[in-house]
């Protein structure tokens, strides 16, 4: 069965791709664990060197994958080339310090000498998403080769070329052969390679129905996961918020990758005193917002990544303004042209029950909530089965600082945007999974953390 590439700001087809068979997966799986044996002992210095080069490959080679993400999932250009250069930036992280981060540690007992080391696990599975195709890809693939282990990329089904570069980047680095290796499959295939023998981990960045059927694959094959799943991000902006800035960042916040962020900002939950002025600033400049062919840095925003997306998103956007929400902005998809479009849209009046409040907004649509006030606004920020990432904006950072601490989410920003640095662990909490990436706290995920004690 072919998986398929097409491209959103057109709606045409870009390619069809053979997925692989059972006993072509097999196969691989069987080749990668015979790649492990040789790979764990590979010293760090040469898995530095390659690691290296693959970012140096990452770099001169920006334009050509830039583009293969824009034409199959629809990412503006410029967006494009700074996830390429993220890429290249947790390659040369883990690079440059894996070997401090897994050095053994001594732990002092009753015993001549006694420490902790730090032990590739083999073939770990990595089940990808499509709207960060590289980015997902290599801040999982850095640290666990970088550790010894071997990589199996199961990628999502409509971003097969970028599947395909990322593989021949690391050919071309020089990685030995099936040390990563991509599994041209779709989800039906992914049970059985969880199960596999051979596969010692999985790890997913997905929806939550997805982490759910990860998860139970997992926990009936004994395997250790790291799940990185939906959010719900919410934006707190309260009284004293520095408002410039504010309002600045909280269209980026949003509209990020054309509003496909599991950390984009979804729910502003403005105090009551300034929600006008929020709410007046926000809506004219997401108003003004640029829509167009992702190709031409021009535009702001380009389409949605697929045709169902569209389609759930104004089921939202409709339940909501039928409960109640108003349309302040945009409202619907964009009809005027080809592809998968659809307007940049603020919600205002959003209340529990609808949504725009419940669920997950996976595209350029914003809720704005009203608080009464700080505390109210963290009940609010909290009131979500999500709890990924947030953000607060006050000029009053001991109040800001104070207020982290009962925010239920895994990463919180004071006046600052949510994103990912590959010097901070990266995660959530509650129904957005478990686990954390990058770091090294994210390096130690898919290690034997081993004992060693010599009487």
């Amino acid at each position: 069965m072919p998986l398929q590439s097409i491209n959103p700001a057109t709606g045409k087809l870009l390619k069809n791709w053979a997925e692989h068979s059972v006993a072509q997966v097999d196969a691989s799986v069987v080749k990668a664990h015979e790649a492990f044996r040789a790979w764990r002992r590979t010293g760090f210095s040469e898995r530095s060197r390659l690691l290296l080069r693959a970012a140096e490959i990452l770099r001169a080679d920006k334009n050509r994958q830039a583009r293969i993400m824009c034409e199959e999932m629809g990412k503006p250009i410029l967006q494009a080339k700074a996830e390429i250069e993220k890429c290249a930036m947790v390659c040369i992280h883990y690079a440059e310090n894996a070997e401090k981060i897994l050095a053994p540690e001594a732990v002092a007992i009753e015993a001549e000498a006694s420490y902790v080391r730090f032990d590739p696990l083999g073939p770990i599975l990595a089940v990808m998403p499509w709207n960060f195709p590289f980015w997902q890809v290599f801040r999982f693939a850095a640290p666990a080769l970088m550790a010894g282990n071997v990589c199996l990329l199961k990628h999502a089904s409509n971003v097969q070329g970028c599947a395909a570069a990322i593989e021949e980047i690391f050919r071309q680095a020089g990685f030995p052969e099936y040390v990563f290796a991509n599994l041209r499959v779709g989800s039906a295939q992914v049970a059985a390679l969880i199960a596999h023998p051979l596969v010692q981990a999985v790890t997913l960045t997905g929806s939550e129905q997805a982490g759910h059927q990860v998860a139970e694959q997992a926990g009936r094959n004994l395997k250790k996961a790291v799940l990185e799943l939906g959010g719900s991000d919410p934006f707190i902006v309260l009284a004293d918020a520095p408002m410039e800035s504010c309002l600045a960042t909280a269209v980026n916040a949003r509209m990020i990758n054309n509003g496909q962020s599991c950390i984009a900002a979804k729910r502003f939950i403005v105090e009551a005193k300034i929600l006008d002025r929020f709410r007046s600033e926000f809506v004219a400049a997401v108003s003004a917002l640029k829509v167009g062919d992702p190709l031409d840095e021009s535009n702001d925003l380009g389409p949605l990544a697929r045709a169902d997306l569209v389609d759930e998103l104004e089921r939202q956007v409709r339940e909501s303004v039928r409960h109640g929400a108003r349309i302040l902005t945009g409202g619907t998809r964009m009809i005027d042209r080809p592809g998968f479009y659809f307007q940049p849209t603020v919600l205002g009046d959003v209340q529990p029950g609808m949504p725009a409040y419940d669920e997950e907004l996976f595209g350029p649509v914003a809720a704005l909530i009203s608080a009464r006030d700080a505390e109210d606004a963290v009940r609010i920020a909290n009131d979500t089965p999500f709890g990924l990432g947030a953000s607060i904006w006050t000029r009053d950072l001991n109040q800001g600082e104070k207020l982290t601490a009962a925010i239920e989410a895994g990463m919180v920003f004071i006046n600052g945007l949510v994103r990912s640095d590959p010097r901070l662990p990266f995660g959530g909490v509650k129904r957005s999974g478990f686990g954390r990436e990058l770091s090294h706290y994210g390096i130690k995920e898919f290690v034997n953390i081993k004992t060693v004690v010599i009487s």
